[in-house]
């Protein structure tokens, strides 16, 4: 099985095929938008503006496992983003990342990474290649203009 394999819903709730990504640089977070990290939210689209011309992509997947820091609807999610952070990278539909009922890309990520094991918190981070294979993994307190992280992605790109 290969991570394009798995199927996730938009932030419009429609069904959307990781094959959709092949040869394309990915970055795969679980976001929240009442959360320490929340400002994060800043980098990423930093992040993604420096780098989206040359098959960039951020994936950004609210997730209220943790502490309820993402108790919104997903229109709430989406204005939040863009009003307070001017969001332009893709945002997804909630999921659940922990527990019995983990999305199947958490499943994947969390089976398949080094190190394997749960998220331990929002804004965790997994770096796709361009292959499809996981090339690093981040934890919330790696800022997205962390020195090594820069590196990995333009490494990949």
């Amino acid at each position: 099985m290969s991570i394009y394999d798995i199927e996730v819903k938009t932030a419009e709730g429609q069904p959307k095929s990781l094959w959709d990504f092949e040869g394309q640089v990915l970055l795969i977070v679980n976001v929240a938008s009442k959360c320490g990290f929340t400002n994060q939210y800043e980098g990423l689209e930093q992040l993604y503006r420096t780098y989206k011309d040359r098959g960039f992509r951020i994936l950004a997947f609210p997730c209220n496992d943790f502490g309820g820091q993402e108790p919104g609807t997903l229109e709430e999610i989406k204005e939040f983003c863009s009003l307070n952070y001017g969001v332009t990278f893709e945002l997804f539909d909630k999921v659940r990342i922990l527990g019995e009922d983990k999305h199947p890309l958490y499943a994947y990520l969390t089976e398949h990474a080094e190190p394997a094991g749960d998220v331990q918190w929002n804004f965790e981070k997994f770096l796709i290649g361009k292959d499809g294979a996981i090339a690093g993994r981040y934890s919330s307190k790696v800022t997205p203009d962390d020195e090594q992280l820069v590196k990995d992605i333009t490494s990949l790109l």
